[in-house]
């Protein structure tokens, strides 16, 4: 079967697709043949999705820091598009304070959607997905999750969250056939990342990220590039795929080698 079709059969579930990385990951799946639950808090982004995919893209409007949408989601998809083979966790939000800057809502915002968020999704998918035996949950968190960052500890501690909790579930559920990988981008093309550059700056903001800044111990990117969402949209469509039957607890870093993998 060509890479076109790999997927052709199953249904995924991703969330934050509405832009970015979780829209690039809406293409690839179903790029792929399958059948993609998108999800996102606003609904435009996905609407146009579901209109772009002639019946394989179905857009549902999502807060994943409400497990009881989460459940009814899930729950409804089941019904109407079939057994989930597939959960991509995308959504997320940054927070750029210095830790003495840090309200304790912002922190908390942070977690509820990069960690608490994952939680309810992981759980609602994994259950049913251990009842058939099958499955495969990627979860999208970032390189700063292994990295210490300046002005990124909630993002970061959120992340790095995340990651664990992946790796932990994975452990539990792979004797009942369900693979658990995250997948952790560095420095993405996205709305995301154009949000910490200056105004005014984006194009020293942007060799500062290729370049490195000692000013916040941060290397540069040694490949020279920073990634298109599509790098990481690939990354997960791989984790989900037949390809890597033998691959769980994984965290595959998609970063040009920014992190030199410390």
């Amino acid at each position: 079967m060509s890479l076109g079709q790999e997927l052709a059969g199953r249904t995924a579930l991703v969330t934050g697709a509405g832009r970015g990385i979780g829209e690039a990951v809406v293409h690839a799946l179903a790029g792929r043949g399958a059948h993609v639950l998108a999800t996102d808090l606003a609904a435009e982004g996905i609407a146009a999705l579901e209109k772009s995919y002639d019946g394989l893209v179905t857009a549902r409007t999502l807060d994943v820091t409400d497990p009881t949408a989460v459940e009814d989601v899930v729950a409804e998809a089941e019904r109407s598009l079939g057994p989930l083979d597939i959960a991509v966790n995308v959504a997320g939000i940054l927070s750029g304070s210095a830790v003495a800057d840090l309200s304790d809502e912002e922190w908390a915002a942070t977690f509820a959607v990069n960690t608490h968020g994952v939680f309810h999704v992981s759980r609602s998918v994994s259950r049913r997905m251990t009842e058939r035996g099958s499955g495969s949950i990627v979860t999208v968190a970032s390189n700063a999750a292994g990295v210490p960052r300046t002005n990124m500890a909630a993002y970061a501690a959120s992340k790095a969250a995340a990651v664990m909790f992946t790796k932990c579930l994975g452990l539990e559920v792979a004797p009942r056939g369900v693979r658990c990988n995250t997948v952790s981008p560095g420095s993405t093309l996205t709305d995301m990342q154009r949000g910490m550059w200056t105004a005014g700056d984006e194009e020293a903001s942007a060799r500062r990220v290729l370049e490195g800044d000692p000013a916040t111990y941060r290397t540069g990117i040694p490949l020279g590039r920073m990634a298109d969402p599509s790098d990481i949209a690939d990354a997960v469509a791989f984790l989900v795929s037949d390809r890597a039957r033998h691959i769980t607890m994984h965290d595959l870093y998609v970063d040009g080698g920014a992190t030199l993998r410390a």
